[in-house]
């Protein structure tokens, strides 16, 4: 056989960090052996795969036809040494959303790790595009996301109902009435997630649905951040009843009812279309099935609350 497993290795790690001396850092070894293995590896069958631009390595027609059956033969190799040594799983790249990371992916690490140990879990949480372009570089094995995407690389699939609820302190003018109707949202000062992540883009859409154009003073990438501005008074927030849960059971926060705004969506899996599905992969989803038991959505969860 002319190429070798180390080979592949370093091409698919050049591949996604585009810069050789980062990718012979994250392998543990030196810069010119990293270079002479994907020089050797293109020189075998005079084959470029990359289009070399200053100090950068761009992936061309080539390489990306090479990048999934390489990230494909990895993860099968990863499960062999795994079997090798004693069943140990291959570790899983998950990417959540802040919603799911914050809510509901420690719980569910937690228990996988207890059910398989010397299991390895890597957790990324950032927001629904961040997550969908990293599986896109093949960095990530399974995603977790709370908004709506499209794209032909990647295979979506139901998990969990979610809704999103408006909410304010319980001094705010609101917090009485309970209720809020088209007419008055224009006349609220907003507080809400930024642009990127699900529950903005869904906050958004709801907005044009009614056409009304939010007035949005403040926008906070993290659920947490935005429970305090809106508990200070400083005006109303939307998040997902997941991550409110206890602060309205606290009465920290109060729900107001918004009949004229379609706040529902659905928590999906996301994982790339020709990414091999590892076993540990496999079982990680169906943590996340088992967890979340028989509820239809989130407001059923009888999970413990993390603040």
């Amino acid at each position: 056989m002319k190429i070798t497993l180390r080979q592949i290795e370093v091409f698919a790690a050049i591949a996604r960090l585009e810069n050789v001396s980062r990718a012979a850092t994250q392998l543990n070894m030196s810069q010119s052996a990293a270079s002479t293995a994907l020089l050797e590896l293109e020189r075998h069958f005079d084959s470029p795969l990359f289009d070399r631009i200053g100090k950068s390595l761009r992936l061309n027609g080539s390489g990306r036809g090479l990048l999934p059956q390489a990230e494909d033969i990895l993860a099968r190799a990863g499960e062999i040494e795994g079997y090798l040594a004693g069943g140990r799983l291959a570790p899983v790249a998950v990417g959540a959303t802040l919603t799911i990371g914050n809510y509901l992916a420690t719980l569910v690490v937690v228990e996988y790790l207890r059910l398989n140990p010397g299991a390895r879990v890597d957790l990324s949480v950032c927001n629904t595009r961040q997550v969908v372009e990293r599986l896109r570089r093949f960095e990530l094995d399974i995603g977790l996301i709370e908004g709506e995407a499209s794209d032909s690389e990647l295979i979506f699939e139901p998990w969990l109902d979610d809704e999103l609820v408006v909410f304010c302190a319980p001094a705010h003018p609101l917090a009485k009435i309970g209720v809020l109707r088209s007419t008055g949202i224009s006349t609220q000062k907003w507080i809400v997630r930024e642009p990127g992540s699900g529950t903005r883009a869904l906050f958004d859409r709801a907005m044009q649905a009614v056409g009304i154009d939010a007035d949005v003073c403040l926008q906070l990438e993290h659920t947490e951040a935005i429970k305090r501005a809106v508990e200070s008074g400083l005006g109303i927030g939307c998040l997902s009843r997941l991550a409110l849960r206890e602060a309205l059971r606290r009465g920290s926060l109060v729900e107001i009812k918004t009949p004229e705004l379609a706040l529902r969506r659905r928590f999906q899996f996301v994982r790339q279309r020709q990414r091999h599905v590892s076993t540990a992969t496999r079982m990680f989803m169906a943590e996340c099935r088992r967890l979340s038991g028989e509820a239809s959505d989130t407001s059923e969860l009888l999970l413990p609350f993390i603040p």
